[in-house]
């Protein structure tokens, strides 16, 4: 399970035979300690594909910054 923000709303469109596809990036946030003792934050941008039923979910409930 990955929890983040989406960078973007979700990009959606359909194959030729009718099959919704969703493209959608969330960013990650991380902050750890290094070994000096001072605080590091870190963000990862993961690219998701969604596909049908789940793709227009995705559409319909999300947005960016949720």
């Amino acid at each position: 399970m990955l929890i983040g923000n989406l960078t973007h709303d979700p990009e959606i469109r359909y194959t030729a035979k009718g099959s919704a596809v969703a493209d959608l990036s969330i960013a990650l946030n991380r902050a750890y300690s290094n070994e000096a003792g001072d605080r590091m934050e870190e963000t990862t941008y993961v690219d998701i594909v969604a596909w049908n039923k789940s793709a227009e979910l995705a559409r319909e409930y999300l947005a960016k910054g949720r």
